[in-house]
């Protein structure tokens, strides 16, 4: 599964330059740029750098999110707040542009309400299922991606895009995309920063289908893992 990988020393600058990449490519090609973004720590200065030179039309972009924790969305822990903060705000991005999942509502509810909002769009676009241009990932210390966690039900679902996902190391459900929609993208990108460990990385670009994000493979689309070092 191991794609195109890229290791450098200038994580943030590559990975903010590796996004606007792909967003020119879609609006060049479709006139539309969809990017689901990742949580985490990882990511924040990247949507940070984003918003601060980038001069994308925001108005032509659609972001989603491939996962979040059941938590509403000014807690410390949620996803959208931290890319509220670091991103949407700070670029003035729309309202209309973000699709954020509800993790203050039940959570059974939250992911079919959020695969709803995802089926109208694909059926919009006269599409059997909704393609993002770019999906971002991140790689835990378990080998988990978004929120497919190992020995989660979630990683043996086959047909639904969105679940909610219940995570027993932390004792919460969580909502997260699942392999059939993640795989369906035309690009995914996996960050993964200078702390991650080399040992972890080595197995699970090797493709150890023991941690969940060894699963991760485009059926029509391209990997690229970027990878900070020191």
């Amino acid at each position: 599964m191991q794609g195109e990988v890229i290791h450098t020393c200038n994580f943030v600058a590559d990975a903010t330059e590796f996004i606007l990449q792909q967003a020119n490519r879609a609006l060049a090609e479709r006139d539309q740029f969809r990017l689901a973004l990742s949580g985490g720590n990882t990511p924040r200065p990247i949507y940070r750098e984003l918003a601060r030179k980038c001069r994308l039309p925001w108005d032509k972009v659609f972001f989603t999110f491939g996962d979040e924790r059941c938590v509403p969305p000014d807690d410390e822990q949620s996803n959208y707040r931290m890319a509220r903060e670091s991103l949407f705000e700070p670029a003035d991005v729309p309202a209309k542009s973000i699709a954020r999942m509800r993790g203050e509502i039940d959570p059974q509810t939250a992911a079919e309400e959020y695969e709803r909002q995802l089926g109208r769009l694909s059926t919009q676009g006269q599409e059997a299922i909704y393609r993002h241009d770019l999906i971002l990932l991140g790689l835990g210390d378990d080998g988990h991606t978004a929120s497919l966690f190992p020995s989660t039900t979630a990683l043996r679902e086959e047909t639904r895009w969105v679940l909610a996902n219940f995570v027993p190391k932390f004792n919460s459900w969580r909502l997260t995309f699942t392999f059939p929609l993640i795989n369906q993208a035309r690009h995914i990108c996996f960050l993964a920063n200078a702390n991650k460990s080399n040992a972890l990385l080595d197995k699970v670009l090797a493709g150890d289908k023991s941690y969940p994000a060894a699963t991760v493979k485009p059926v029509d689309g391209n990997l690229t893992w970027i990878i900070g070092t020191t």
